[in-house]
Order: structure tokens, then C-alpha cells, then sequence
């Protein structure tokens, strides 16, 4: 009994979090309220707030989510044996989307929310920067089989291609869907860059 308890609550925490997180995709954060979500979880104000006392509180656990979601999905990336970074991008990155469908277009609310929500702000560092150990661990390998330059730091590296996701996902607000496709492009052809050679500059 105990288990299917346990059930039971898991299952009604995932319908809050998913009504909550298709009004916030849709209305933000602010353009949002407790009432807007209760009627898209479809639960009582009593059900709701026994999981969550505040819309922060939602939008803390939303984040969260999404967080852990992001880095089990790069995971498998950082114990591949051959570098495919364009690619291994857009594949974890699908993985995402298919979980959790709602992630790229709450994503930028989140990002603007953390100027006035410090916890947010704080739950977000630390994500991110879980996310950039495990990128930055992974570009050191390259550089050390020789599959990237070694003349710079696998951290900056890694922070610029999360500016490259960020931006993709804002971009995907600003114009509207994307295929994933347009970022693993840019992406390779920014990594074949070279410097011209005598006779080309």
C-alpha cells in the first residue's frame, strides 16, 4: 500500500509541474497565476499547494528538473570514445525535447527569473556548472587524444558552446521552431574554422 502511496503522490507532483510548466511556457512566470495553473493541472487549491506553497517554489522544481534532465542526457556523451560534438549535441538535446516537450520554451522565463529569484539564480549555478565539469572533462580528452586544439582551455570551450545552446533556445522564441538540425550545423562549420594560410589572406 505504502508503494502504490508513493505512486500516487509522484504522479500528482508530475501534474502540477506539468500544467505549471505549460502556463509558464505560455503566460511567464509573472503573466501567470496560482489560479491559471490550477486550472491546467486540473487539482484543487488544497492538492496544489500541498506539493508546492508559491509559484517560486514550482518554478525552483521545474528548473531543477530540467537541470537533471539536461545532464543525464550529456552523460553518455562524456564516456564516448570517438568525438561527434555537433551531433552529440543535438542528439542529447532531442532527448530532451522528448522529455520534457515544455523545456525550450520555459527555459528563457527561467533565465529572465533568476535577475529577482535568488534561489532560482542559485539552483541554476549550480546546474550549469555541473553541466560545464562534465563538458569541460570531456573537451579535456579530446585535447589530450589529440582530436582538439590544445591551446585553449576546455572551460572556455565548453561555456561557448553553452552560450550556443542558450542562444539557440532564445532564438527559437524570438523566430519561432527550429529544427535542432541548424545548431549541429553552425556548430560544425564553426569547428572547421582554420586560420587561412599564406596565400589565402
Amino acid at each position: 500500500m505504502a508503494r502504490v502511496s508513493q505512486e500516487h503522490l509522484e504522479a500528482r507532483r508530475r501534474q502540477i509541474l506539468e500544467g505549471a510548466a505549460r502556463v509558464f511556457a505560455r503566460d511567464g512566470f509573472h503573466g501567470a497565476s496560482m489560479q491559471d495553473v490550477l486550472r491546467e493541472s486540473g487539482l484543487s487549491a488544497g492538492a496544489v499547494y500541498r506539493y508546492f506553497p508559491s509559484k517560486d517554489a514550482m518554478i525552483t522544481a521545474l528548473a531543477t528538473e530540467v537541470l537533471g534532465v539536461v545532464r543525464a542526457a550529456f552523460e553518455p556523451i562524456a564516456a564516448a570514445e570517438r568525438p561527434n560534438l555537433p551531433d552529440d549535441i543535438v542528439h542529447a538535446l532531442d532527448r530532451v525535447w522528448s522529455t520534457l516537450p515544455y523545456a525550450p520554451a520555459l527555459l528563457p522565463h527561467v533565465w529572465t527569473e533568476t535577475l529577482r529569484n535568488q534561489e532560482l539564480s542559485t539552483v541554476l549555478q549550480e546546474g550549469l556548472g555541473r553541466l560545464l565539469d562534465l563538458w569541460e572533462a570531456l573537451l579535456a580528452r579530446y585535447q589530450r587524444n589529440g582530436w582538439m586544439r590544445g591551446d585553449v582551455p576546455p572551460r572556455d570551450v565548453a561555456r561557448t558552446l553553452l552560450a550556443c545552446v542558450q542562444g539557440f533556445l532564445l532564438q527559437r522564441v524570438i523566430f519561432g521552431e527550429a529544427d535542432v538540425s541548424i545548431l549541429a550545423n553552425g556548430l560544425r562549420g564553426l569547428m572547421t574554422l582554420r586560420q587561412p594560410g599564406p596565400t589565402e589572406s
